[in-house]
This record gives C-alpha cells, structure tokens and sequence, in this order.
C-alpha cells in the first residue's frame, strides 16, 4: 500500500494525560516505581481521554452487556419493559435524601427508585415488569461504592404461593448475566484484567441461601478469625489496628437484629468464600426496623421482614422484599416511621392488590463488583457524587 495523501480530519492539542500513563497495571508500578501513576480525579477530570484506555472500553462493553443480558433474561420469563416518572411529587422511599427541584409554583423529587410506580403498575394488571433507569439519592456519602446518580435495574412481580418465586427469578437472572458475560465477553474481560489484575467470580446455580439469623451466627463465630489474620499485615498503621480490634469485639456481640455495616458484609463476604468457595449469596429475612416501609412482615415473627439482599465478593448490590399490599397496613406502617405516603400510591392497593415481590440493582456496582474493581467511579461513564457533577 503506498499512501499518495493524507488528509487531517480532526487535530489534537497537546494531551492532558498520556493513554500510556493512563493504561499502565499495578505490575508495570512494581517493576519501576518512577512511571507516571495517573490519579481517580485526573482521569475523571479528562474523563473522554481516560475513556479512550482499553480496559475502559472494556469495561463499558461489559455494562452494556449486563444491560442486555438482564433484558434478555426478563423478557423471556414474561416480564414487561416500562418506563417510570423520574420527575415525582413525593419522595419514592422515605427520608431526606432526596433531591428537590423547582416545578411551576411548587416542588417536585428527582426519583430515589422507581419502587411506588412498579408496584401500582402491577395492581393494573401488569403482573412482571422490569426497567432500566437512572436513580437519584442525595447521600453525603464518598464511598467507594456510592454516588448521587447511578443507573438502577428494577423488577417487580405477583407471585401465586410464596414469595421466594421472586427470588428463584432473580437466582436465575443472575446466573444468566454472569454465565453470559464469562461465554460472550471473554476479550472484553481479558482487557480489563490486563490492567486491573481479578480473579474470575466463584459462583453455583442455584445460589447458597441464608437467613439473617444464620449468616450473623456465622459472622459472630468464624468474622473474627478473618480480622485476625488481617492484623498481621506489617504494613498497617497504629490506627488501622485500633479499628480492626474493635471491630473484632464487635463481631463477637453482632446481635440477630442488628444491620449488617459495609465491613461486617466484607468480612462476612469472605468467610463464605473461604467456607463454602462462593462469592454470590442470598440473605434473607432481615430485621423490621432496618428495612423500608413497605417490606411486609413476617407473619410467624413480626420482628423480621420478608426481605432480602444479594451479595457479591462481600458486597451488596440487590436489595429487595415482599411489598405490603393491603393499604391499611401499608399506612400504618408509613405511621410507625413518620412517613406521610404518596396518595396515589395507596390509592392503587384499594381496588383489588396481589401479593408481589422486587428488587432494585445498581447497575454500576454489580459490573464494579463482578470485575472485582475498587472504585465504582470507574463503572460510571461520567460519575455523580457529592463533590462531583462534572463533566
């Protein structure tokens, strides 16, 4: 081939960051210390240039392909694509973190879920519904797994006898999205661990299941051993070890009716690894006061609620539960938390309801997760948190 012209069709300026500097792995670091090690801000500040990495692009791919693969799965269960309000006139799930914003001459609510809507389009006869949307919580939080704005994978369903048909779905979805990116994704996957080294996730259909009650005996018994071994690392500090030991002897005394915090998960995360060599699990039949709501009861225990949340590498990423459909109990269970509900919403429960089940899922998380990634801002095209809503 002999080039006879070349023409320039779009001419950059000089880069703010270099791909090769913007590429590198761990392991190019530890074979030369002095390479160009670009930070989280930077690249999120030049966010189009960070995108143009291969293991961004792969990571991206992966989204998309966790987008399709939930659809996939759904539509052929029976379930219905739908599209919420994200503009309400109340907040979806309770509390204040919620943003505000100017309507005409009153307020409206960017939407936390689009739980109220999936419920009241089931009671029309809608019986499987699912959708994928963005969701909004203004939450001061700045974890490594939390932003104002992510995109959510809802789903909602009747079921006939018992509401773990719900969960047998979302088992059965999971497996799809996970069995399909390991068979559909395998170049996509391979780039991303070029860059960011991860084991593949351990997992078994039908997921290992527990309740509540269980998995915090299992944490109080075998969690400590876990904190222990990480105190030999020589490399903490006098503070880190002061945190871990009292997070040792707060393991010991974890009560039944106690939510689990972001490191009691993790470390519960590991122990059913190290246990059981899974990393996805199910734990069912939360405590009462620590779920929303509209989490119906159990009716053998009033103390715990027929909810659940699935976990991955140690980390929540679906969380869900039996909805109350009978709006008397739905209201004074509101009352019981000082909530004033949304009328409309209770509205649709009068006029005949089913018994339903649901979940929502952080899109960005469960792809941060499956790829073992530490930071979910690398899973989100342009990242939302309180410090950042830019570019």
């Amino acid at each position: 081939m002999q080039v006879e012209k070349v023409f320039c069709i779009g001419r950059s300026q000089a880069l703010p960051l270099q791909l090769a500097d913007a590429s590198r792995s761990e392991a190019d670091f530890e074979k030369d210390p002095s390479l160009v090690r670009v930070g989280q801000d930077i690249r999120l500040d030049n966010r189009v240039i960070d995108l143009r990495t291969a293991a961004s692009q792969a990571i991206f791919r992966i989204q998309s392909g966790v987008c399709l693969l939930f659809r996939e799965y759904l539509a052929g269960q029976g379930f219905t694509e739908i599209h919420s309000p994200k503009l309400i006139g109340s907040s979806s799930e309770g509390g204040a973190d919620v943003f505000a914003v100017d309507y005409f001459d009153g307020k409206a609510y960017l939407a936390q879920s689009p739980q109220l809507y999936k419920q009241m389009v089931l009671m029309a006869d809608m019986d499987r519904v699912f959708e994928v949307a963005p969701v909004f919580r203004s939450e001061k939080s700045f974890t490594h797994r939390h932003m104002t704005e992510f995109m959510g994978l809802d789903m909602e369903m009747v079921f006939n006898d018992h509401y773990h048909e719900c969960l047998d779905v979302l088992d059965g979805m999971f497996n799809h999205i996970f069995k399909g990116l390991n068979e559909r994704y395998k170049a996509e996957i391979e780039a991303v661990r070029v860059q960011y080294p991860f084991e593949d996730l351990k997992w078994k259909y039908p997921c290992r299941r527990f309740i509540f009650k269980d998995a915090v005996d299992l944490l109080r018994k075998e969690g400590p051993k876990v904190v222990e071994k990480r105190l030999q690392n020589p490399a903490l500090n006098d503070n880190e070890r002061k945190v871990m030991k009292n997070h040792i002897e707060a393991l010991k005394v974890h009560d039944c009716l106690d939510d689990l915090s972001t490191e009691d998960e993790r470390v519960l995360g590991e122990v059913v690894a190290a246990k059981y060599g899974e990393q996805f699990y199910i734990i069912d039949k939360f405590p009462t006061e620590v779920r929303p709501f509209y989490s119906m009861r159990d009716p053998k225990d009033p103390k715990v609620a027929n909810a659940y949340d699935f976990f991955l590498r140690g980390e929540e990423i679906t969380s869900g539960a039996q909805r109350i459909h009978d709006p008397k109990m739905l209201e004074e269970n509101a009352a019981e938390k000082g909530l004033t509900l949304y009328q409309p919403y209770v509205d649709a429960f009068k006029y005949g309801a089913y018994p339903h089940a649901g979940a929502g899922i952080g899109l960005e998380r469960v792809v941060m997760l499956f790829l073992n990634l530490n930071n979910i801002r690398k899973t989100s095209l342009f990242p939302r948190d309180p410090k950042r809503c830019h570019p």
